[in-house]
């Protein structure tokens, strides 16, 4: 696939990548490069053991409360939602002061600040449970192709919370499709939002339980099906420039609003000016 393949979102007007410019306090230097050539960069064994399993129990609770919930409509299903297959748990920043906290800690501030800018949100949290299943096609898609976002450049952190690998459904990322920014994007139903079948280079992200997958929200990726007999547990956090807006609308009409994402129980601030922001000082 060239980039005369692809077609662009046609809110994506004058896009230009930005890289990540020096000083860098929690990346190396190579690490950046990666990230600003490929669109993602894998981080291994981020957070130690205790630290996933306290994660994991206090995910587990709330995300078995959407399994029971899915299991129980007619088709146990809502979107790309399944009950037995995959779950997503969202927003556990406001329900949880433990994974408030997670999602303040120095890793991701660091990496706010190396690769978002000098003022950081975030922007959204969620769970994500792949159970064993069957093989199936899954959708290549943008982040920004569910919900436009702009700037439209902003971070993945895609935490393992069992070892990720090739079987049960690790993140597979288009390198280098990231710079053209966010791309059109078509519903298949009920797989979700999809910006090409395929995209011809394929880098597969496998990452140990407590590692974390770094990449754009304008990185073209999938995970794939389950097929071990254990569910593979993540937790994705994203993070976005402060000010930044979902635009509103139906394109290929031009958007009709602009929603400001500052939720503050939820899209709370986690960096100013390059530094961390602790809980209680984010005026």
């Amino acid at each position: 696939m060239t980039d005369a393949d692809v077609t662009l979102h046609p809110w994506n007007r004058g896009f230009a990548w930005q890289p990540s410019p020096p000083p860098h306090r929690r990346l190396a230097a190579d690490q950046v490069a990666a990230f600003d050539r490929d669109g993602y960069v894998v981080v291994e064994e981020v957070f130690d053991p205790a630290t996933v399993a306290e994660v994991v129990g206090e995910i587990d609770r709330f995300e078995a409360g959407v399994e029971a919930y899915l299991a129980g409509l007619e088709d146990q299903r809502i979107s790309i939602a399944e009950a037995g297959a995959i779950t997503f748990t969202t927003h556990l920043v406001t329900r949880s002061p433990r994974l408030a906290a997670f999602a303040r800690d120095p890793f991701f501030t660091g990496v706010c600040a190396d690769l978002v800018g000098p003022d950081v949100n975030l922007y959204w949290d969620q769970a994500v449970y792949k159970k064993p299943e069957k093989p199936r096609r899954f959708p290549w898609h943008q982040d920004n192709g569910y919900a436009f976002v702009e700037p439209q450049q902003y971070l993945t952190c895609w935490v393992a919370l069992t070892d990720a690998t090739a079987d049960n459904g690790c993140p597979q990322v288009a390198p280098g499709r990231h710079r053209a920014g966010t791309l059109s994007h078509t519903y298949v139903e009920p797989l979700g939002w999809e910006c090409f079948e395929d995209p011809g280079d394929v880098a597969v992200a496998e990452v140990g339980a407590g590692g974390v997958v770094v990449f754009s929200s304008l990185t073209p990726h999938l995970t794939g099906p389950n097929v071990t007999a254990d569910v593979r547990k993540a937790y994705i956090l994203q993070y976005a420039p402060a000010g930044a807006v979902v635009l509103q609308g139906r394109p290929p009409d031009d958007p009709t609003g602009r929603r400001p994402a500052d939720d503050p129980d939820r899209q709370f601030p986690v960096v100013r000016g390059r530094e961390p922001v602790e809980p209680g000082d984010e005026a």
